[in-house]
C-alpha cells in the first residue's frame, strides 16, 4: 500500500464542541438504514481483495469482523473470479461469514451486464459497486485506454441488474460534473472514494507504470469531493472513503452529509501487521470514538449531526469557493 503524499482535505474541517450536551454516551444511537437492512454503525469495510489463498483468509475474518458489528462490507474487484471460477471461494467465504448481513459485490463500471449478475450472484450481493480507476487504469501498461461507452453501461446495468448500484471512485474522487452525469443515468448512492488514502497511481509507478510518479497528486481529496457532491442536493446517499483513517474525520464527513464511512487500507494494515485480535481491539475502539464524537457535538444520532455547524476553512473551503459551492451551507447551528 502506498498513502499519500495526499491530504483528505479534512483538517480544514471543523465541528463546534457543545460543552452542555445533556447527553450520556448510551444515548448515542449511530444505526442507520442501508439497502433495505439496518447497520449498527455507519461503516463500511471497503473493497480490498480477492481471487487468492490469502485474500480467502482475509475476507473471511473481515467478513466476521463485519457480522460481530453490524457493518456493511465490501469485496474486491471479482473480474478475476468471473474468468476463473476455480477463485470464487476467496469471495463466497464472506456471505457464508456474514449470510444476513450487508455484502457488495464490486466490478469494473465497463463491465458487462453478464459479468455484473455473475459477481452479484457469486456472493447473493445486496448492491453491486461499479468502480471507476481511470487514473490507475492510464498508469498501467497492460490497463484499459478506451473509456467511452460508460455511461450508457452504467444506465444499463442500472435499470436491469437486480441490485441497487454504486459508483465507487477508488481514490481520485468524484466531480459535481461526473456525479451529475452518473446520477442522470439511474445512479443513486454514490462511494466518494476521494485522493488521500491509498494511491494507486504510485503503488502503479512502484512497480514500472507510465506516470513516473508525476501524477501522484492526482485527484480530488475526499473533503473537496464530498463537498462537491453532496452540495448538488441530489435525493443519494453518499459513503465517504478515501484516508478515512480516524474517527474524528469519520464524524465530520458525516456532519457534512455522508450517510456512511468507507474504510480499507488502515484495517488491511492492522490485521496484516498485528493479526485479527489487534484489529478487533482497534475498531472497537475506533466506533467508542465515533459515539464520542456525536456526543461532543450534543448529537444522539446522524441525522442530529447533519444539522450541527460544521466550518470548513483553508484549502477545501477555496476550492469549494472556487466551485461555486457556498461553504455557508454548513455553517448552520
Amino acid at each position: 500500500m502506498a498513502d499519500g503524499p495526499c491530504s483528505t482535505g479534512f483538517e480544514d474541517v471543523y465541528l463546534v464542541n457543545n460543552s452542555v450536551p445533556e447527553l450520556s454516551i448510551e444515548d448515542i444511537d449511530l444505526s442507520s438504514c442501508f439497502l433495505s437492512k439496518t447497520l449498527l454503525y455507519p461503516l463500511v469495510i471497503n473493497a480490498i481483495t480477492g481471487g487468492t489463498g490469502e485474500a480467502q483468509q482475509i475476507n473471511r475474518s473481515l467478513a466476521a469482523l463485519a457480522r460481530e458489528h453490524g457493518l456493511a462490507m465490501a469485496v474486491g474487484s471479482q473480474t478475476l473470479a468471473i474468468n476463473e471460477p476455480e477463485l470464487r471461494t476467496s469471495f463466497t467465504v464472506v456471505r457464508e461469514e456474514n449470510p444476513q448481513g450487508i455484502i457488495l459485490a464490486n466490478v469494473s463500471a465497463a463491465s458487462s451486464l453478464e459479468q455484473a449478475l455473475q459477481a452479484v450472484y457469486m456472493i447473493a450481493a445486496d448492491g453491486l459497486q461499479l468502480h471507476f480507476n481511470i487514473p490507475q487504469e492510464l498508469a498501467m501498461s497492460e490497463g484499459d485506454r478506451d473509456f467511452s461507452g460508460v455511461i450508457e453501461n452504467v444506465a444499463n446495468l442500472v435499470e436491469k441488474c437486480p441490485v441497487p448500484i454504486i459508483a465507487k471512485e477508488v481514490g481520485f474522487g468524484f466531480s459535481q460534473e461526473a456525479a451529475q452525469r452518473l446520477y442522470e443515468a439511474g445512479v443513486r448512492c454514490f462511494d466518494i472514494g476521494g485522493m488521500g488514502g491509498t494511491n494507486f497511481v504510485a503503488i502503479e509507478d512502484r512497480r514500472q507504470g507510465l506516470f513516473a510518479h508525476e501524477f501522484d497528486t492526482w485527484g480530488i481529496p475526499t473533503a473537496m469531493s464530498l463537498g462537491e457532491v453532496q452540495a448538488l442536493e441530489m435525493s443519494v446517499k453518499l459513503i465517504a472513503t478515501g484516508g478515512m483513517r480516524t474517527a474524528l474525520d469519520a464524524v465530520k464527513a458525516l456532519a457534512m452529509g455522508a450517510a456512511l464511512i468507507g474504510m480499507a487500507g488502515s484495517l488491511l494494515k492492522i490485521m496484516v501487521t498485528e493479526g485479527d485480535a489487534a484489529l478487533k481491539q482497534y475498531l472497537q475502539g475506533y466506533l467508542y470514538r465515533l459515539k464520542a464524537g456525536l456526543l461532543m457535538t450534543g448529537s444522539c444520532n446522524i441525522a442530529e449531526l447533519q444539522q450541527k455547524p460544521v466550518v470548513i476553512l483553508g484549502k477545501t473551503a477555496q476550492w469549494l469557493t472556487a466551485r461555486g459551492i457556498d461553504v455557508n451551507h454548513w455553517t448552520r447551528s
